[in-house]
């Protein structure tokens, strides 16, 4: 437990920070999710467009610290392989 003032204020910006973060987390989650979605449809066009969307939202992540920069690369290099896969790159 936090005794001194400053350490308390640290554990109350750390607190607000783990709230961000968690939000940023599952809005990456979500994107991922409408991509697997839209891969498991067959639709090219509508994978292409998740795929965009997705890409972005991980890289976002990546600038907001949320994700490792190499593990956000490693992501979206997945999902380009898995949208070649369906023939819509």
């Amino acid at each position: 437990m936090a005794n001194n003032p400053g350490a308390k204020k640290a554990a109350r910006k750390i607190e607000r920070r783990t709230e961000v973060n968690r939000a940023r987390r599952s809005r990456v989650r979500t994107y991922l999710r409408k991509f697997d979605e839209a891969i498991s449809s067959g639709d090219a066009a509508a994978a292409k467009d998740a795929f965009v969307s997705a890409q972005s939202e991980l890289m976002r992540a990546v600038t907001k610290g949320v994700v490792h920069k190499n593990t956000g690369s490693r992501k979206v290099s997945r999902l380009h392989r898995q949208l070649k896969k369906v023939g819509a790159a």
